[in-house]
Formats: structure tokens, sequence, C-alpha cells
């Protein structure tokens, strides 16, 4: 690893103190930013909050576990490198996370060069490959939508939408940053077109972008909207 400062920054999520305390200071000579937390809870507000580039989490920490930590973290977020230190114990149980698509787990105590080749792989990974995922659109200010579930989250908690908001929404983000007529809208929402539906879209626009992040919904003059 590279003397030099990196740009990317770090969540360590470790409930033993002294443990902590120890790598912080030592992540804090390699990277720009390092952020710390003692339990689940705390680190998941940090996460929301900060987006670090790469998760450096214990299994067996407090209030939310390591694993189910993660599986919030990537109901919507694949991109973030993790990487997870587990007892012996935790081995068998780890092996079976597949989905949560860990960079590396290190099994405790850690040395400092494995958890260097550890943040090695998570930075080439960061500089090398682009995750783009076909179901979910990352927004901003913590929204997402799932294409796949037509659902809007807040925060990874489920926004309301109408039906006619839903399949909006769907059409638009399937193709994103092309633009869409009126018309083509009308006929995918009401099946049919007459002049009051005009009123009736811009009603649903007006009360959608109340749900939606400020600018997510962007009316082209004259030709229709986009996302």
């Amino acid at each position: 690893m590279s003397s030099e400062v990196s740009p990317y920054t770090i969540l360590f999520v470790e409930d033993e103190e002294a443990i902590r305390s120890n790598y912080v200071q030592f992540l804090k000579r390699y990277y720009r930013k390092v952020y710390e937390a003692s339990d689940g809870e705390a680190a998941l507000e940090i996460y929301k909050n900060t987006k670090p580039n790469i998760l450096i989490i214990d299994i067996n920490i407090p209030k939310i576990n390591g694993l189910e930590l993660l599986k919030i973290i990537r109901t919507n977020d694949h991109t973030t490198k993790a990487i997870v230190l587990t007892a012996h114990s935790d081995i068998a149980l780890l092996v079976k996370a597949t989905e949560l698509k860990l960079t590396k787990y290190l099994v405790k105590p850690v040395t400092r060069g494995k958890l260097k080749e550890a943040l090695v792989i998570a930075q080439n990974e960061l500089k090398e490959f682009t995750i783009i995922s076909n179901s979910f659109v990352q927004l901003t200010d913590n929204f997402s939508y799932n294409i796949e579930k037509e659902e809007l989250l807040h925060d990874n908690l489920p926004v309301y939408l109408t039906k006619s908001e839903v399949k909006f929404m769907t059409l638009m983000f399937l193709s994103k940053d092309k633009i869409f007529g009126y018309d083509d809208i009308i006929y995918e929402l009401w099946d049919d077109y007459d002049s009051s539906k005009l009123n009736s879209l811009k009603t649903l626009i007006k009360n959608l972008r109340k749900k939606l992040p400020k600018y997510t919904i962007k009316n082209v003059f004259g030709m229709g909207y986009k996302v």
C-alpha cells in the first residue's frame, strides 16, 4: 500500500475500543478520512451520512451485527467495498452470506500486513470496476428506486406511490436520460389519450415531485419529461 494519502474514505466498525482506536490511528496514516463506530446502529447512521468507499466491519458488534448491517447496505449499494473481520467460529455463517459481495474476510486477530493486503484489493476494485445495477437507481438524499419491485425508498424505507406514479417512475427509470413525450407517457399510464389527461399528468408530476429529491424529474419545454 502506497505511503501517499489515499483519496478513499473508510468506515471502521468494531466494538472493542482498544482494537478500534489502534486501527483507526493506523488507517489515518493512509486514508483521507476514517470514520469509526462501535455498534451497527451508529455505523448505519454514519454510512448514510458519509457514504464511505470501504467498510471494515467486525461481525460480532452490538445492536445490528456485521452481517445484518451489510445486508441493509446491500439493499441499494453494491459499490462500497466490504472487508469483514471474523472469529473462527463465524466462518461457516460468513461463507453462506454470498449475496453480501465481500472483498475479503479476515480471521481475528488481524495483522496490519493482512489488513493492508485486503485494502489494496479493495482499492484496485474501486479503480478498475464500476458496478451498475439494472434493478436499483440511486438518487440523491438517500432516495433510491427499485425497478424490479417498483418501489421508491428513502433511508431504506418505502415511500407510498399511487399506481400511476409507479407506472411513471418505472417507465422513466428504465430509460434514464431519454425524453418521453407527453403523448407517450399518457398512453403508457392510461392506455388512451384525450386533452384532459394532460392536466392529469401535470398533477401527477406535481405530486410526485413532492416525494422525490429536487430536480429528479425534469420538464423539457415543448417535448416532455426526463429523469
